[in-house]
């Protein structure tokens, strides 16, 4: 049994991701306002007090991150920057302040998404975003110390967010939260490093 962190653990994707990984290890829930523990991942010295609370770990998963929808044309900068700043470094941040609290062998599963592959109109902020992620997990794999793994997990849209999202995937088949998290398993329980796991796509 490993002890798995789980950051977003109280969002769609991180009830499914904690479900699945319950069945076999002890999973440690956290959410920006629920869970066992809070976070704010966009500031680091929050991502630093937690991790120390917590202490050592077996992996950490992020199924976290806002990004900005709408026309590029009428897109502020603060707006783009808010999936820079959420989505992107708030992931980010969470490895560089896990990396002391990861036990030799352990693992980071980050989440990017379909737009890194597949554009939509008003989806510049989350495909720039998206792709972003996978470059840092391609990098960080080769320089992570200790037999340390880290993966991506890059799911179309989830079944359970078409209410919210479906004008903005007009022709994309969903997934459900259950079929996404399986990937997640397999970044945690498998061996690769340096992956994307593409989900439903």
């Amino acid at each position: 049994m490993k002890r798995i962190v789980v950051i977003g653990a109280t969002g769609t994707l991180g009830q499914a991701v904690s479900a699945e990984l319950k069945a076999r290890h002890e999973v440690i829930e956290v959410g920006a306002t629920r869970g066992q523990y809070q976070v704010d991942s966009t500031d680091p010295a929050s991502v630093e007090r937690l991790f120390r609370d917590i202490g050592k770990v077996d992996g950490v998963v992020t199924a976290t991150g806002k990004v900005h929808f709408g026309p590029l044309t009428q897109m502020s900068v603060e707006q783009f920057w808010v999936g820079l700043r959420d989505k992107l470094m708030g992931q980010i941040n969470v490895v560089f302040a896990a990396l002391p609290y990861v036990n030799d062998g352990g693992s980071f599963t980050l989440t990017s998404g379909i737009l890194a592959d597949e554009p939509i109109l008003q989806g510049a902020s989350a495909t720039t975003v998206n792709l972003a992620l996978e470059g840092f997990v391609r990098g960080a794999a080769i320089e992570l110390p200790r037999g340390l793994r880290i993966n991506v997990v890059s799911p179309t849209v989830l079944s359970e967010s078409m209410d919210a999202y479906a004008p903005f995937f007009r022709g994309f088949e969903p997934v459900s939260a259950q079929r996404a998290a399986l990937a997640y398993l397999r970044s945690v329980e498998g061996a690769q490093t340096g992956r994307v796991y593409r989900v439903g796509y």
